[in-house]
């Protein structure tokens, strides 16, 4: 056999063992990207920025933090951690910020970005959303299958797999590309579920895919919207404040960090 006649042969037997690979991680195939994933950040690019970010005031406590973000169909696209290590961030966070970033790209449209914060009030007993946590139940065998060494690594289990899960506290944003070009969903967690807001609003800019069309916030994006107290929300969308400190921060995020036009 020529080296040119070999070639394909071993491109095609590299695909093959990769796609084996993946499978035996959580006993099926990585999925095929969404069109439009090409415009998602590498890991490396993920990490950089959240490494910076995570050393600002957020309102927080100041935790390292897990990012987790999908494409548009669902798949996990890149799973970092600012910590060096898996154990910096409190561990049950790798799964969360999974869940935050698929919740904000199922429940973001086109011409109408929903964050998990605007989901809290609706979904509290009594409101109108109640019961949509348990609508979307998180792949388990995503979630908690593979080498755990690997978490937060270019090479985390959850890469290339559709995780699922519905969360609806703070932490979760759509993202959206130049033209509102809705591209999937990035989730944060570690800290706060105020903090995770302000850190995912944060290394949302930081990645340039916030051209937000549009949101149900009082500044027509997808801010959190701290009015939720007493069981009630004024707005309908709220959230439940965590220090008045942290609340001065969210609404200041649209003129700190103001959404990309």
């Amino acid at each position: 056999m020529s080296t040119s006649s070999r070639r394909p042969f071993l491109a095609a037997t590299s695909l093959v063992a990769l796609f084996a690979a993946s499978a035996c991680q959580t006993g099926r195939p990585a999925l095929r990207p969404a069109p439009g994933s090409a415009a998602l950040p590498d890991h490396a690019t993920v990490t950089a920025a959240l490494r910076t970010i995570v050393k600002e005031t957020n309102g927080g406590f100041g935790l390292p933090m897990w990012a987790t973000i999908v494409d548009r169909d669902g798949v996990v696209h890149t799973v970092a951690r600012s910590g060096a290590d898996r154990g910096d961030q409190w561990p049950g966070s790798r799964v969360i910020s999974a869940q935050k970033a698929n919740t904000a790209n199922a429940f973001s449209l086109p011409g109408l970005a929903l964050s998990t914060a605007n989901l809290f009030a609706a979904t509290q007993p009594g409101g109108s959303l109640f019961g949509l946590q348990e609508s979307n139940p998180v792949d388990t065998e995503v979630a908690y299958g593979g080498d755990a060494a690997a978490f937060g690594t270019p090479t985390d289990p959850m890469v290339g797999k559709r995780i699922g899960g519905v969360n609806v506290f703070g932490g979760g944003l759509a993202l959206y590309g130049k033209g509102g070009v809705l591209l999937g969903g990035i989730g944060l967690s570690g800290d706060s579920s105020v903090a995770d807001h302000v850190i995912a609003w944060k290394l949302r800019k930081a990645l340039g895919l916030d051209f937000v069309p549009g949101g149900v916030s009082p500044t027509k994006d997808d801010n959190m919207v701290v009015d939720f107290a007493g069981g009630i929300s004024v707005s309908g969308w709220g959230h439940a404040e965590t220090t008045p400190a942290a609340t001065a921060i969210v609404e200041a995020l649209p003129k700190t960090h103001p959404i990309a036009k």
